[in-house]
C-alpha cells in the first residue's frame, strides 16, 4: 500500500479543527439545557447545515457511489429516498415536535401518551438505533484510513470515537452544532471539486487510458494488467470464459497459477487470494452487483421481486428518517415550530445539492475502478477514483480532498448520534445532570466500537437502510400517529413499536446468520420494511380503537399545543427546573435570540 501523505495531512487537518471548535463552542455550556438542545436558540439556517451535516454520513459519502458502481440505476433511489425523507418530516413531524417542548424522543412519548413504562420501551429503541446507525461510521472510518495508512481497519473507528467523545463530553450539542454545520461545507467541497475536475478529465480525455463509455452492453474490461488483491471472503461471477492467475484459494481449493472460470456456475474467493488479470478481460462482480452494463444501465430486471425491494426501500427511506434520534434531537433546538419547519426546507436544498456528486462519482468508478467489484470493497470508490483518473500529484491531491471530506462525515455523523443517545440514557436512566450526560456519552462511546470490530463489514448504505427501517417501524407510526390522531393510546403506540420492531430485528438476526452461511435469505430479510412498516401501523390502529384506556386526560389540550400557531403562546418546555432552563433565563438575559 502507497502512503499518501497529503490524503494524511486532510485528515489530520479535520481531525485537529473538530476539537478546537467543539472546545471553543463549549465554553459557554453549563447546564443540561445546554448539553441537549443548545439552549433552543440555533438559527435556521445553522441548523439546516448542522443537521445536514450530522445526516450525510458514511452511506451517503462513499456508500452511495458505491451502491451506483455496483447497481447503476437502481442505486439512485438511496440518495432520492434520503433526501424525501425530510420532506416527510417537514409536512407531518417537524413543527408539532417541537412544540411539544420535549427534550428526547422518549421524552415527547410521555408527553404525548402519559406513560412511563412506553417512555422506557421507547428509550431502549433509541439507544439501539443509535448504536446500531454508529457501526457503519466507525467501519467506514477505519476502510477510509486502511485506505491511505497500513493500519489495521479498527483504527480508524477508534480515532473517530476518540475525537468525537471529547466534543460531546465536552459540551453535548452546544459544542458539537457549530462543529457539525462547518462539516457539511467541508463535506460539500471535498465530494464537489473532485467530482467538477474528474467529470472535466473525462470528458476532455478520459484520463491515462482514454475515453471509456458506459453504453456499451458488455461488462467493464480491465483496460491494463492489474492485480487484486483479496482482502475478505468473496464470490464472484462472470459472463464468459475468464482466463486469470489466481494465488491463494479459489473454488474451495488451492490456487497457484493459471486458473479458468466458466459462467456456469459462482466462483469463491478466499481472503489473502491474489488475483491477476491481463489487459482487456471482462471484469467478474461479486455475487450481488450487476454483471455487465446493460443491466446496470437500467432499472430493475422487470420482475415483481425487484419492484417490491424498491418500494420497500422507499417506505424505509421516506418514513425512517422521521424516526431517526439524531434527527429528531435538532428540532428541539430551534426557537419555536416555524423555525423548525423552516429548517426542513433549507436541509431539503442543501441534501439535493450534495447527492449530486457521489451519484457521478459512482458512475466514473465504474469505468476507472472495476477492480473493487472483484474485492467487494466497492465503498473506496471514491477515495480511489482520484488516482485512478488522474496518476501523480493531482489525483493524490484530490484523494486527499475526498479522504479528508469522509473523515468529517464520520466525525459529523457519529457527534449527532452520541449527543441524541447520551441524552436520553442520562435524562431517562441516570438523574439528568450535566455529570450524568458526559457519564453517559462515555459508556455509550464504548458499544459502537466492540461491535464495528465484532461485525462484519457490509456495503455501508445497505447496513444503513435497515437502520432505517427499524427507524420507520418503530416510532415513525408512533410520531405520525401521536401528532395527528387523538384517540392514539400507549397500549396501540407499543403494539406497533413490538411488531414493527421486532420483525426488523429478526430480519437482522436472519439477515447476519445468513452473511454467514451462503447467503440463503429472501429479499424482505435486506429490505423488510415493506412488510414491517404496514404492520406497525396497523397494529397500532388497531389496538389503540379496540383498547379504552391509556389515553391522557388532557389530549385535547395536548394536541392544541402541538398544532396551535406559535404566536398564540400555547408551547411551553417540559421539565424547566430539572435541564436547567430557568437558571439559565435569570443568569443570562437576552442571550440567545434566534436570527433567520
Amino acid at each position: 500500500m502507497q502512503l499518501n501523505p497529503w490524503a494524511l495531512t486532510g485528515i489530520v487537518l479535520v481531525a485537529v479543527v473538530t476539537p478546537y471548535l467543539g472546545h471553543r463552542s463549549s465554553r459557554s455550556a453549563t447546564s443540561t439545557h445546554d448539553f441537549l438542545v443548545a439552549r433552543r436558540t440555533v438559527r435556521s439556517r445553522r441548523n439546516a447545515a448542522a443537521i445536514s451535516g450530522e445526516y450525510l454520513s458514511a452511506a451517503s459519502f462513499l456508500g452511495i457511489a458505491g451502491i451506483v458502481l455496483k447497481d447503476g440505476a437502481d442505486a439512485l433511489w438511496f440518495p432520492i429516498g434520503f433526501t424525501a425523507g425530510y420532506l416527510a418530516l417537514m409536512l407531518f413531524v417537524a413543527a408539532p415536535l417541537r412544540r411539544s417542548g420535549a427534550y428526547t424522543l422518549p421524552d415527547f412519548v410521555e408527553m404525548r401518551l402519559g406513560s412511563q413504562g412506553l417512555r422506557r420501551f421507547s428509550t431502549a429503541f433509541v439507544v439501539f438505533i443509535g448504536v446500531l446507525y454508529m457501526v457503519p461510521q466507525l467501519q467506514g472510518a477505519g476502510l477510509t484510513l486502511a485506505t491511505i495508512l497500513p493500519v489495521p481497519v479498527w483504527a480508524g473507528g477508534v480515532a473517530v470515537m476518540v475525537l468525537v467523545a471529547f466534543n460531546v463530553i465536552s459540551g453535548g450539542m452546544r459544542a458539537i452544532t457549530v462543529v457539525q454545520a462547518l462539516q457539511y461545507w467541508i463535506k460539500l467541497f471535498a465530494i464537489s471539486v473532485p467530482a467538477f475536475v474528474l467529470c472535466m478529465v473525462f470528458f476532455t480525455g478520459g484520463g491515462p487510458d482514454g475515453f471509456r463509455p458506459l453504453g456499451a452492453p458488455a461488462p467493464p474490461v480491465f483496460v491494463s494488467d492489474t492485480t487484486v488483491d483479496v482482502q475478505t471472503d468473496v464470490t464472484l461471477h462472470v459472463t464468459s470464459d475468464t482466463y486469470l492467475y489466481a494465488y491463494g484459494r479459489t473454488d474451495n481449493g488451492p490456487a497457484a497459477g493459471p486458473t479458468h472460470w466458466t459462467p456456469l456456475a459462482p466462483h469463491t474467493v478466499s481472503e489473502g487470494t491474489k488475483l491477476k488479470f491481463m489487459a482487456g478481460t471482462p471484469v467478474p462482480v461479486v455475487s450481488d452487483a450487476s454483471v455487465d452494463n446493460a443491466d446496470w444501465l437500467h432499472p430493475g430486471s422487470g420482475s415483481l421481486t425487484d419492484l417490491l425491494q424498491t418500494y420497500s426501500l422507499m417506505f424505509a427511506t421516506f418514513l425512517g428518517t422521521m424516526g431517526l434520534p439524531h434527527v429528531l434531537v435538532r428540532f428541539y433546538t430551534n426557537p419555536d415550530g416555524k423555525a423548525a419547519r423552516r429548517t426542513t426546507v433549507h436541509v431539503l436544498l442543501l441534501l439535493g445539492l450534495f447527492y449530486l456528486f457521489p451519484t457521478l462519482l459512482g458512475a466514473l468508478s465504474r469505468m476507472y475502478v472495476p477492480e473493487l467489484l472483484v474485492t467487494g470493497t466497492a465503498d473506496a470508490a471514491i477515495l480511489q477514483l482520484p488516482s485512478a483518473i488522474l496518476p501523480g500529484i493531482g489525483g493524490r491531491l484530490l484523494g486527499a480532498v475526498t479522504a479528508a471530506g469522509a473523515f468529517s462525515a464520520f466525525l459529523s455523523s457519529t457527534s449527532g448520534l452520541l449527543v441524541s443517545v447520551a441524552g436520553v440514557v442520562s435524562t431517562d436512566l441516570l438523574p439528568g445532570r450535566v455529570r450524568d450526560f458526559r457519564v453517559a456519552a462515555g459508556l455509550v462511546a464504548l458499544c459502537p466500537i466492540a461491535l464495528a470490530v465484532v461485525l462484519r463489514p457490509e456495503d455501508i448504505s445497505l447496513s444503513i437502510g435497515l437502520t432505517f427501517a427499524l427507524a420507520a417501524s418503530t416510532f415513525s407510526p408512533l410520531l405520525v400517529l401521536g401528532i395527528w390522531w387523538r384517540k392514539l393510546s400507549w397500549p396501540g403506540a407499543l403494539a406497533g413499536m413490538l411488531v414493527g420492531g421486532g420483525l426488523v430485528l429478526a430480519a437482522l438476526v436472519v439477515n447476519v446468520v445468513s452473511g454467514y452461511t451462503g447467503g440463503w435469505a429472501p429479499w424482505f430479510v435486506n429490505q423488510p420494511a415493506l412488510i414491517t412498516v404496514p404492520a406497525a401501523f396497523v397494529s397500532t390502529y388497531l389496538v389503540s380503537r379496540v383498547t379504552g384506556y391509556g389515553r391522557p386526560e388532557h389530549v385535547h389540550d395536548i394536541m392544541l399545543r402541538l398544532h396551535a400557531p406559535d404566536p398564540l403562546g400555547f408551547m411551553r418546555d417540559r421539565a424547566v427546573a430539572r435541564f436547567g432552563q430557568a437558571e439559565e433565563k435569570t443568569r443570562l438575559p437576552g442571550r440567545g435570540r434566534h436570527r433567520k
